[in-house]
């Protein structure tokens, strides 16, 4: 994909699907640039309770649902538009709330727009690229400007197990999609979700 995109950047080069997609990327990478820029502070501090992380587990849980029973699931993820991206875009802003999952907000509005399981579940972790990535060096910065110590060698193989077990996860995830549903994901945030609102009571 990226070979493609950056092929494509040349004068008079055609766009592949490969380059498409990495251009529909970028385009729903933006809103969250924006939000997370805007409402950091809120996200950090005011909205980070017990309260609010049930409410959108459970809530965000029945969304996935719902959309994973009514969605047409008829599209690939090569059929994406701009205005697709922009809404997956946008749902993946709310992920900025505690307990709302990034890749299980973005999958539910990749399905509520007709995709099937397996387009919504690759587009969904592709787009997790940048936002991980952007994410990660704002901590890192954060860490390198500070002057209390930081193992650097605790931190980077904390990052290499956690994108070799991603890897692993994700690959078996996507052949399992199609046969398992949306289900067992709904039903961890519900039973999670259940178990919060007792420890908030």
């Amino acid at each position: 994909m990226a070979g493609d995109f950056f092929r494509s950047l040349k004068r008079g080069a055609p766009q592949t699907e490969n380059s498409r997609m990495v251009w529909m990327i970028i385009l729903a990478t933006l809103p969250i640039i924006v939000a997370g820029e805007l409402f950091i502070s809120l996200v950090q501090h005011d909205l980070r309770s017990t309260g609010v992380i049930a409410a959108t587990t459970i809530l965000f849980g029945l969304l996935l649902f719902w959309y994973d029973r009514q969605g047409s699931q008829s599209r690939d993820e090569y059929s994406i538009s701009w205005r697709d991206a922009l809404t997956i875009g946008l749902f993946q802003v709310l992920a900025l709330i505690p307990g709302t999952s990034r890749s299980g907000i973005t999958m539910t509005a990749g399905m509520m727009l007709g995709l099937t399981r397996e387009a919504t579940s690759r587009f969904s972790f592709l787009l997790s690229i940048p936002t991980i990535l952007m994410s990660g060096s704002m901590v890192t910065l954060d860490l390198v400007t500070h002057a209390a110590p930081v193992n650097w060698l605790a931190m980077g193989s904390g990052a290499l197990l956690s994108f070799a077990s991603a890897y692993i996860c994700i690959h078996y995830f996507l052949q399992l999609i199609n046969k398992i549903s949306m289900l067992p994901f709904v039903i961890y945030r519900l039973l999670l979700g259940s178990l919060l609102v007792w420890l908030a009571i």
